[in-house]
Protein backbone atom coordinates (compact mmCIF):
# COMPACT_ATOMS: atom_id res chain seq x y z
CA UNK A 1 0.00 0.00 0.00
CA UNK A 2 1.11 3.46 -0.87
CA UNK A 3 0.20 6.57 0.85
CA UNK A 4 -2.38 7.74 -1.02
CA UNK A 5 -4.08 11.17 0.76
CA UNK A 6 -3.23 14.63 0.45
CA UNK A 7 -1.81 16.22 3.81
CA UNK A 8 -1.38 19.54 4.74
CA UNK A 9 2.13 20.44 4.23
CA UNK A 10 2.44 22.72 7.44
CA UNK A 11 0.23 21.77 11.07
CA UNK A 12 0.24 24.89 14.04
CA UNK A 13 -2.60 23.82 15.76
CA UNK A 14 -4.65 20.41 16.03
CA UNK A 15 -7.30 19.26 18.67
CA UNK A 16 -7.38 15.89 19.56
CA UNK A 17 -10.42 14.31 20.44
CA UNK A 18 -10.89 10.75 22.46
CA UNK A 19 -13.16 8.45 24.09
CA UNK A 20 -11.17 7.71 26.84
CA UNK A 21 -7.89 8.41 28.52
CA UNK A 22 -5.36 6.52 26.92
CA UNK A 23 -6.61 6.70 23.53
CA UNK A 24 -5.12 9.35 22.16
CA UNK A 25 -1.06 7.39 22.93
CA UNK A 26 -2.63 4.59 21.51
CA UNK A 27 -3.50 5.86 18.26
CA UNK A 28 -1.29 9.62 17.12
CA UNK A 29 0.98 9.74 20.37
CA UNK A 30 3.65 8.93 17.75
CA UNK A 31 2.23 11.90 15.39
CA UNK A 32 1.23 14.47 17.96
CA UNK A 33 5.02 14.24 19.37
CA UNK A 34 6.37 15.04 15.83
CA UNK A 35 4.04 17.73 15.38
CA UNK A 36 4.93 19.56 18.60
CA UNK A 37 8.53 19.18 18.42
CA UNK A 38 7.91 20.75 15.19
CA UNK A 39 6.67 24.23 16.98
CA UNK A 40 2.86 23.12 16.91
CA UNK A 41 0.28 23.41 19.52
CA UNK A 42 -2.36 20.52 20.52
CA UNK A 43 -4.97 20.27 22.62
CA UNK A 44 -6.72 17.10 23.76
CA UNK A 45 -10.52 16.77 24.91
CA UNK A 46 -11.10 13.88 26.41
CA UNK A 47 -15.14 13.08 26.68
CA UNK A 48 -15.56 10.48 29.26
CA UNK A 49 -14.44 10.21 32.63
CA UNK A 50 -12.42 6.92 32.45
CA UNK A 51 -14.89 5.50 35.14
CA UNK A 52 -15.39 2.04 33.96
CA UNK A 53 -11.38 1.11 33.55
CA UNK A 54 -8.78 -0.13 35.33
CA UNK A 55 -8.80 -3.61 36.76
CA UNK A 56 -9.13 -3.51 40.98
CA UNK A 57 -12.33 -3.79 42.49
CA UNK A 58 -11.57 -1.26 44.86
CA UNK A 59 -10.93 2.68 45.34
CA UNK A 60 -13.54 2.82 42.37
CA UNK A 61 -14.46 6.56 43.49
CA UNK A 62 -11.14 7.34 42.54
CA UNK A 63 -10.26 5.70 39.04
CA UNK A 64 -11.58 9.39 37.61
CA UNK A 65 -8.71 11.56 39.17
CA UNK A 66 -5.98 8.72 38.40
CA UNK A 67 -6.67 8.30 34.66
CA UNK A 68 -6.90 12.11 34.31
CA UNK A 69 -3.75 12.58 36.42
CA UNK A 70 -2.06 9.45 33.92
CA UNK A 71 -3.68 11.75 31.00
CA UNK A 72 -1.84 14.97 32.01
CA UNK A 73 1.52 13.17 32.38
CA UNK A 74 1.73 11.14 29.03
CA UNK A 75 0.13 13.91 27.58
CA UNK A 76 3.14 16.11 28.62
CA UNK A 77 5.72 13.40 27.51
CA UNK A 78 4.59 14.33 23.62
CA UNK A 79 4.69 18.00 24.19
CA UNK A 80 0.98 18.57 25.15
CA UNK A 81 -0.30 20.70 28.28
CA UNK A 82 -4.08 22.24 27.14
CA UNK A 83 -6.37 19.40 28.14
CA UNK A 84 -9.81 19.49 28.68
CA UNK A 85 -12.17 16.42 30.35
CA UNK A 86 -15.88 16.63 29.49
CA UNK A 87 -16.96 13.91 32.01
CA UNK A 88 -19.32 11.99 30.51
CA UNK A 89 -19.78 8.31 31.57
CA UNK A 90 -17.79 5.65 30.58
CA UNK A 91 -19.44 3.37 28.39
CA UNK A 92 -22.39 5.24 27.69
CA UNK A 93 -21.07 8.23 25.60
CA UNK A 94 -24.08 8.99 23.31
CA UNK A 95 -24.35 11.19 20.36
CA UNK A 96 -26.07 13.83 21.89
CA UNK A 97 -27.08 17.93 20.79
CA UNK A 98 -25.46 19.01 24.03
CA UNK A 99 -22.19 16.69 23.69
CA UNK A 100 -21.73 17.88 19.62
CA UNK A 101 -22.22 21.64 20.76
CA UNK A 102 -19.10 20.88 23.34
CA UNK A 103 -17.09 19.74 20.81
CA UNK A 104 -18.21 22.41 18.23
CA UNK A 105 -17.11 25.24 21.29
CA UNK A 106 -13.77 23.70 21.55
CA UNK A 107 -13.17 23.62 17.83
CA UNK A 108 -14.55 26.86 17.53
CA UNK A 109 -12.10 28.07 20.66
CA UNK A 110 -8.69 26.02 19.67
CA UNK A 111 -9.56 27.15 15.45
CA UNK A 112 -7.16 24.01 14.30
CA UNK A 113 -6.00 23.14 10.96
CA UNK A 114 -6.37 19.32 12.24
CA UNK A 115 -8.97 18.10 14.15
CA UNK A 116 -7.99 14.47 15.16
CA UNK A 117 -10.67 11.91 15.98
CA UNK A 118 -11.63 7.97 16.44
CA UNK A 119 -13.35 6.62 13.85
CA UNK A 120 -17.25 6.46 13.58
CA UNK A 121 -17.10 3.21 11.62
CA UNK A 122 -17.04 -0.42 13.43
CA UNK A 123 -13.69 -2.28 12.64
CA UNK A 124 -14.97 -5.79 12.30
CA UNK A 125 -11.18 -7.18 11.76
CA UNK A 126 -10.21 -5.81 15.88
CA UNK A 127 -13.50 -4.94 17.71
CA UNK A 128 -11.91 -3.93 20.27
CA UNK A 129 -10.73 -0.89 18.47
CA UNK A 130 -14.40 -0.15 18.51
CA UNK A 131 -15.72 0.24 21.64
CA UNK A 132 -18.83 1.78 21.49
CA UNK A 133 -17.96 5.20 23.04
CA UNK A 134 -14.83 5.23 20.39
CA UNK A 135 -17.67 4.83 17.88
CA UNK A 136 -19.51 7.74 19.65
CA UNK A 137 -16.49 9.89 19.60
CA UNK A 138 -16.39 9.55 15.89
CA UNK A 139 -19.77 10.42 15.34
CA UNK A 140 -19.84 13.65 17.39
CA UNK A 141 -16.46 14.95 16.02
CA UNK A 142 -17.74 14.05 12.72
CA UNK A 143 -21.07 16.05 13.24
CA UNK A 144 -19.16 18.81 14.86
CA UNK A 145 -16.61 19.88 12.28
CA UNK A 146 -19.46 19.17 9.55
CA UNK A 147 -21.55 20.95 9.57
CA UNK A 148 -22.14 22.26 12.80
CA UNK A 149 -18.68 24.92 13.49
CA UNK A 150 -18.78 25.97 10.21
CA UNK A 151 -22.43 26.83 10.49
CA UNK A 152 -23.25 30.27 11.66
CA UNK A 153 -26.80 29.56 12.16
CA UNK A 154 -25.73 26.04 14.35
CA UNK A 155 -25.61 26.63 18.47
CA UNK A 156 -26.27 30.49 18.00
CA UNK A 157 -25.57 30.97 21.70
CA UNK A 158 -21.64 30.29 21.00
CA UNK A 159 -21.35 33.53 18.52
CA UNK A 160 -22.77 34.89 21.43
CA UNK A 161 -20.47 34.27 23.57
CA UNK A 162 -17.90 35.20 20.77
CA UNK A 163 -17.05 31.72 19.13
CA UNK A 164 -17.73 32.53 15.55
CA UNK A 165 -18.20 30.27 13.03
CA UNK A 166 -15.04 28.07 11.71
CA UNK A 167 -13.87 26.05 8.89
CA UNK A 168 -12.08 23.57 9.92
CA UNK A 169 -9.36 21.80 6.85
CA UNK A 170 -8.64 18.38 7.87
CA UNK A 171 -10.00 15.71 10.01
CA UNK A 172 -7.42 12.97 10.52
CA UNK A 173 -9.19 9.74 12.04
CA UNK A 174 -7.22 6.98 14.21
CA UNK A 175 -8.32 3.49 14.81
CA UNK A 176 -10.19 3.25 11.98
CA UNK A 177 -10.66 0.25 9.40
CA UNK A 178 -8.14 -0.99 7.85
CA UNK A 179 -9.94 -0.26 4.48
CA UNK A 180 -10.24 3.29 5.30
CA UNK A 181 -6.78 3.98 6.27
CA UNK A 182 -4.80 6.25 3.62
CA UNK A 183 -2.16 7.93 5.39
CA UNK A 184 0.89 6.45 7.40
CA UNK A 185 3.23 8.57 9.22
CA UNK A 186 6.84 7.50 9.92
CA UNK A 187 7.07 7.60 13.71
CA UNK A 188 10.75 6.72 13.85
CA UNK A 189 11.62 9.55 15.65
CA UNK A 190 9.20 9.67 18.25
CA UNK A 191 8.29 5.79 18.72
CA UNK A 192 9.77 5.53 22.14
CA UNK A 193 8.37 9.06 23.29
CA UNK A 194 4.71 7.40 22.34
CA UNK A 195 5.85 4.02 24.54
CA UNK A 196 6.97 5.96 27.52
CA UNK A 197 3.49 7.89 27.00
CA UNK A 198 1.29 4.61 26.73
CA UNK A 199 3.20 3.35 29.95
CA UNK A 200 2.09 5.99 32.24
CA UNK A 201 -1.65 4.54 32.15
CA UNK A 202 -0.85 2.14 34.18
CA UNK A 203 -3.70 1.40 35.84
CA UNK A 204 -5.11 -0.24 32.09
CA UNK A 205 -2.35 -2.26 31.27
CA UNK A 206 -1.85 -5.56 33.80
CA UNK A 207 1.09 -6.88 31.14
CA UNK A 208 2.83 -3.61 30.26
CA UNK A 209 5.98 -5.64 28.49
CA UNK A 210 3.23 -7.32 26.47
CA UNK A 211 1.20 -4.68 25.90
CA UNK A 212 4.58 -2.98 24.36
CA UNK A 213 5.24 -6.00 22.60
CA UNK A 214 2.11 -6.08 20.91
CA UNK A 215 2.00 -2.28 20.11
CA UNK A 216 5.41 -2.50 18.25
CA UNK A 217 4.31 -5.36 16.41
CA UNK A 218 1.32 -2.96 15.20
CA UNK A 219 3.13 -0.25 14.31
CA UNK A 220 5.54 -2.55 12.56
CA UNK A 221 2.78 -3.65 10.40
CA UNK A 222 1.72 -0.80 9.55
CA UNK A 223 5.32 0.28 7.90
CA UNK A 224 5.06 -2.61 6.32
CA UNK A 225 1.70 -2.12 4.65
CA UNK A 226 2.22 1.40 3.49
CA UNK A 227 5.48 0.53 1.87
CA UNK A 228 7.65 2.38 4.68
CA UNK A 229 11.68 1.79 4.29
CA UNK A 230 13.66 -0.45 6.41
CA UNK A 231 10.24 -1.49 8.57
CA UNK A 232 9.62 2.14 10.11
CA UNK A 233 7.47 1.81 12.68
CA UNK A 234 4.21 3.78 11.69
CA UNK A 235 0.60 4.92 13.19
CA UNK A 236 -2.01 4.97 10.45
CA UNK A 237 -4.94 7.07 9.91
CA UNK A 238 -8.00 7.82 7.39
CA UNK A 239 -7.29 11.37 6.05
CA UNK A 240 -10.56 13.65 5.21
CA UNK A 241 -10.13 17.07 3.66
CA UNK A 242 -12.81 18.74 4.81
CA UNK A 243 -12.33 22.88 3.42
CA UNK A 244 -8.70 22.12 1.41
CA UNK A 245 -7.72 23.55 -2.17
CA UNK A 246 -9.50 20.10 -3.17
CA UNK A 247 -12.64 20.75 -1.57
CA UNK A 248 -15.71 22.48 -2.77
CA UNK A 249 -18.05 24.42 0.09
CA UNK A 250 -21.59 22.44 -0.66
CA UNK A 251 -20.22 19.42 -2.67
Amino acid sequence: MHISAQVPQTVKRVLAFAAHPDDIDFGAAGTIAAWTAAGAEVSYCIMTAGDAGGFEPGNREGITELRSSEQAAAAALVGVRDLHFLGERDGFLAVTDEVVGKAVALIRTVRPDVVLSMHPERNWDRIQASHPDHLACGEIVTRAVYPAAENPFAYPELAGQGLEAYKVPWLWFYGAPRERENHAVDISSTVDAKLAAIRVHASQHPDIDRMETAVRGMLAENGRRFSLPDGAPAEAFHVVGVNTDQTIAGF
